[in-house]
């Protein structure tokens, strides 16, 4: 059986975004080559991307012409081929078709879908977008999270999850500082209705 671990840029005040449309491009990131290449690395290493639509049409916009790029530096270019090599797995209800490797999953049961997915796939599943990492986490599907926290308080803007008000607790896995300020911390999930009844 599969993880599903929702691998985000957070602030710390756990923000993911502080412009509405920045899509994790804001000013407050902190990517040096260090954690560039620590991300490639574990990018590699996933079975399958799980992205909900947001995330994925910014993803899809930049990195499939990232390899040929000559401006780009080794690790951007290299991560440009492991996204777009990478089995994906898109949530939209409103996606008919998809490129670079990516399938297609929606409607009404999408959960049941990513449920499935989750019971058939050996190894790490990402996940990627708010909306499709708290909607797992409502199912009780969500095992971990990896959290790249830059040293930036937003104040405002998108938070790690929407419109979740139940308590979850952690177990710390494993963390690990980089240039910058920059941690990278990985939490198991505890079960939820575990967690609620404390």
């Amino acid at each position: 059986m599969g993880r599903f671990v929702y691998s985000m840029n957070v602030s710390l005040d756990l923000r993911i975004e502080q412009v509405p449309g920045d899509n994790g491009a804001g000013e407050w990131l902190r990517i040096s080559e260090e954690l560039h290449r620590e991300a490639n690395a574990r990018t590699r290493a996933v079975a399958v991307m799980v992205q909900g639509r947001v995330f994925y049409e910014t993803m899809e916009e930049y990195w499939p012409r990232a390899p040929e790029d000559a401006s780009l530096p080794d690790y951007m270019r290299e991560f440009g081929e492991i996204w777009t090599a990478k089995p994906k797995v898109l949530i939209s209800r409103t996606r008919r078709s998809a490129d670079h490797n990516t399938r297609i999953m929606g409607g009404d049961d999408a959960i049941e879908q990513l449920a499935a997915l989750r019971a058939q796939t050996d190894g790490t599943i990402s996940v990627n977008g708010a909306a499709l990492a708290t909607q797992l986490l409502r199912a009780k599907l969500l095992d971990e999270l990896l959290l790249w926290t830059h040293p930036a308080i937003l104040g405002f803007g998108r938070p790690l999850f929407d419109e979740y008000d139940v308590p979850i607790e952690l177990d710390l896995l494993e963390q690990r500082s980089f240039e910058q300020g920059v941690t990278m911390h990985r939490y198991a999930i505890h079960d939820v209705s575990e967690a609620s009844s404390c």
